[in-house]
C-alpha cells in the first residue's frame, strides 16, 4: 500500500508537524526572497553595464586610423591589441567590419543600419567567435569622410561569475536559515505544547482511572487555556451525570424491590395452594389475583417513567409539532376520568397552541391530572382551566402539600410521607418537569385556596396551523 506524504506527516508528533512547517515555511520565505534579491541584483548589474557601455566612445582622433586600416585591408593582427577583455569593431557601409580586442563578433542587420545612417544605435547580446558571450553596443560615429558604426563589445561573464557567487552565498544564508528556523520552531513547539502536555496527561489518567475529579490548572485566556477549561466542564459533567445514574439506578432499585417483594410473595402462595392441593377461598383468589395484577401494572408503569428519564435530558424525545394544547388536555382528561370514575371534573379549556412532542406531553398532562386524581377525596372534583394566555391549572381539593415538601415535588423517586400508602413510584412529576422544560415552559405545584393542590404548567404559544381541506 503506498502511504501519501501527507499521511506520513499526520504520523509525525505535533511538535514534528509544528517544527517542520516552520522550517519549511521560512525556507519559501527564504527561496522567494533570494530569489527577488538575485534578479534585482542581476537586473541592477545588466542596467549597469548597459549604462557603461552607452557612455564608452572610442577617441575621436582614433576612428580615421581604424577606418584607413580597415578600408586598406590591414589584418587585424597587425593592430596592435586592445587591454581588457573588450572588443572594439568598425562596422562600415558596405559591410566589412573590422575587430580590435579580444575576439570578433557578427555583424547584424542592426549593426549595418546603424553604420548606414538608419539608426543612431543598437545595444543587443552576441556570441563572438570564440565562443564567449558578449553584450554588444553599436553607435554612430562621424569623421571626414562619412558615418561608421563602432561596436563596443564586453563579456557578460563578468556579471554570470558575481551571479553565481551571490547565488552560492543566498543558498548557504537560506539553509543556515531554515536549520536555524527548523531548531526554534522545534523549541517554540515544546514550549507552546507543554500545556498540552498537560492536558493529554489528564485525559490518559481519566481513560486509565476512571477518575473524574481530575482537573487542569488554567492560566491565560488562549485557545490552550478555552481547552482546558472545556476539558474540566466536560469532567465536571461527566462525574456529575456518572453520579445521577448511580443515584437513579439505587432508587430504581429500592422502588422494584418493594412491588417485586409483594408479587413474589403472592405467586409463592398461588404456587404453594397448587402444589399442596389446598385450595384458595374464591374471594381470596381473586383478591390475590387482582393484587398481582396491579403489581404487574405498577412495575410496567415504572419501568417505562424509568425508560423516559433514562433518556439524556438534551435530546428530545421525538420530532416537536405544533399542536393545540386544549385537544391534547381533552384526550388527557377522558384518561383521568377513567382511573377517578368517582370524581367531578369541571373543565374550562380555551384554545392554545404550542410546539411540543404530542405523545411527551400527553404522558405528562396525564401525570398531572393521575396526581390530583390520586389525591383528591372520594366524590371529590377536579378543576381544570387553560386558561387565553396559555395557562393551564390543574386544582384538586385534597389535603395539599405541605410547604417544606413542595421544593422537593419534582425530585425523582421522591413522594411525600402522607403518599407512601397510595400507588405510584415518584417520577410522573419528574417527567411532568423534563417534559414541560424541553418545550420552553415552567411548572410548579402551589397550594390551592382553600384547600388542595394547584399545578400550573404555562407553555409559549405557537402559531395556529392552517384548518386542513
Amino acid at each position: 500500500m503506498t502511504v501519501r506524504p501527507a499521511g506520513r506527516l499526520r504520523a509525525l508528533p505535533l511538535r514534528s508537524r509544528l517544527a517542520l512547517l516552520t522550517a519549511l515555511a521560512v525556507a519559501l520565505a527564504v527561496a522567494a526572497a533570494s530569489a527577488a534579491c538575485w534578479f534585482v541584483t542581476r537586473a541592477q548589474l545588466e542596467e549597469e553595464r548597459d549604462a557603461t557601455l552607452r557612455n564608452t566612445r572610442l577617441p575621436r582622433e582614433q576612428v580615421p586610423g581604424f577606418v584607413l586600416d580597415c578600408v586598406g585591408g590591414v589584418d587585424d593582427s597587425a593592430v596592435p591589441a586592445m587591454g581588457g577583455r573588450d572588443t572594439v569593431q568598425i562596422v562600415l557601409s558596405t559591410g566589412r567590419s573590422c575587430s580590435y580586442g579580444a575576439s570578433p563578433i557578427p555583424v547584424r542587420p542592426a549593426d549595418l543600419a546603424v553604420a548606414r545612417g538608419a539608426l543612431a544605435d543598437t545595444l543587443h547580446t552576441e556570441q563572438a567567435e570564440n565562443g564567449q558571450e558578449m553584450r554588444v553596443y553599436t553607435y554612430q560615429q562621424q569623421f571626414q569622410q562619412g558615418v561608421v558604426g563602432v561596436s563596443i563589445a564586453r563579456p557578460t561573464s563578468e556579471i554570470d561569475n558575481s551571479m553565481a557567487t551571490l547565488a552560492w552565498v543566498l543558498l548557504l544564508v537560506s539553509g543556515i536559515g531554515v536549520i536555524g528556523a527548523g531548531a526554534v520552531g522545534l523549541w517554540v513547539a515544546r514550549a507552546g505544547l507543554k500545556p498540552v502536555d498537560r492536558l493529554t496527561d489528564a485525559v490518559e489518567h481519566v481513560a486509565a482511572t476512571e477518575d473524574l475529579t481530575v482537573r487542569i490548572p488554567v492560566e491565560g485566556e488562549d485557545e490552550v487555556a478555552r481547552l482546558s477549561r472545556s476539558f474540566n466542564a466536560m469532567t465536571a459533567a461527566l462525574a456529575s451525570s456518572r453520579d445521577r445514574q448511580a443515584q437513579l439506578i439505587a432508587d430504581a432499585g429500592h422502588e422494584l424491590r418493594t412491588p417485586l417483594t409483594s408479587l413474589r410473595t403472592n405467586v409463592e402462595l398461588l404456587a404453594r395452594s397448587e402444589e399442596t392441593g389446598r385450595a384458595l377461598p374464591p374471594d381470596d383468589r381473586r383478591a390475590l389475583m387482582a393484587s398481582v395484577k396491579a403489581q404487574m401494572t405498577e412495575l410496567a408503569a415504572l419501568i417505562g417513567d424509568l425508560q423516559e428519564l433514562s433518556r439524556p435530558d438534551a435530546v428530545a424525545p421525538g420530532p416537536l409539532e405544533v399542536v393545540g394544547l386544549h385537544e391534547i388536555l381533552r384526550s388527557a382528561l377522558d384518561r383521568a376520568r377513567l382511573r377517578g370514575p368517582e370524581l367531578t371534573f369541571v373543565t374550562e379549556l380555551a384554545p392554545w397552541y404550542v410546539r411540543a412532542e404530542p405523545a411527551g406531553l400527553e404522558r405528562a398532562l396525564v401525570n398531572v391530572l393521575d396526581n390530583a386524581v390520586k389525591f383528591s377525596p372520594p366524590g371529590g372534583t377536579v378543576e381544570v382551566t387553560l386558561a387565553r394566555d396559555g395557562t393551564l391549572t390543574v386544582r384538586d381539593h385534597g389535603p395539599g402539600i405541605p410547604a417544606d415538601e413542595l421544593p422537593h415535588v419534582f425530585d425523582r423517586f421522591w413522594r411525600s410521607p402522607s403518599a407512601r400508602s397510595l400507588p405510584g413510584s415518584g417520577l410522573g412529576l419528574s417527567i411532568v418537569a423534563r417534559t414541560v422544560q424541553q418545550s420552553g415552559g415552567t411548572v410548579a405545584l402551589a397550594p390551592a385556596e382553600g384547600g388542595g393542590t394547584a399545578a400550573v404548567i404555562r407553555l409559549p404559544g405557537a402559531p395556529a396551523p392552517p384548518p386542513q381541506r
